[in-house]
């Protein structure tokens, strides 16, 4: 009875190995959505404060806007009547370090703004898909709300991927 489980876990782990290795450049970074599949509506903005793990403040044109990151949701650590949650200063410290003074590109969604008025947008470094990696190093989980799921299959992979080897959040954090 073990031998044919260990056969699904390791199908499963191939699957997943292959979809990294399709969608992720190790150990640098996760790529973008290629060339033919950039909207127009792409802009390049700069970082001017890192909110959460989840949330930024950008500038671009003059016009500043805040920015909330399609497909993720890192624990909370700023939310007015919300207790710092587990991983929550993590998960702000690595977007802190990763985009805040830089250059992003802004990819909106289907849906451009949440009911805050936010921008809702997948959020590039250069090649690196910063949504990803939030939750590839399980720092976020993923949160999915049509129409906005273009990578909601992408995003997925990533955090069952984080769960198995119970990174971050998966592996720090009472259930």
């Amino acid at each position: 009875m073990g031998r044919p489980r260990a056969r699904g876990i390791a199908g499963s782990l191939a699957l997943l190995a292959l979809l990294a290795g399709l969608f992720l450049r190790p150990p640098s970074g996760e790529p973008g959505p290629p060339a033919e599949a950039r909207r127009p509506a792409e802009r390049e903005a700069t970082v001017t404060r890192v909110i959460d793990g989840d949330t930024v403040e950008v500038r671009a044109g003059g016009r500043r806007d805040e920015v909330r990151y399609i497909g993720v949701d890192t624990p909370e650590t700023v939310k007015p009547g919300v207790p710092v949650q587990c991983f929550g200063p993590r998960s702000s410290r690595f977007n802190h370090r990763l985009v805040e003074g830089r250059r992003v590109r802004l990819v909106p969604g289907a849906e451009r703004r949440d009911v805050y008025g936010r921008l809702l947008a997948y959020v590039y470094l250069g090649r690196r898909f910063v949504n990803a990696a939030l939750v590839r190093r399980g720092l976020a989980r993923t949160l999915t709300i049509p129409p906005n799921d273009r990578y909601a299959p992408l995003l997925a992979h990533l955090e069952r991927a984080a769960a198995i080897a119970g990174r971050g959040l998966w592996g720090g954090c009472p259930p």
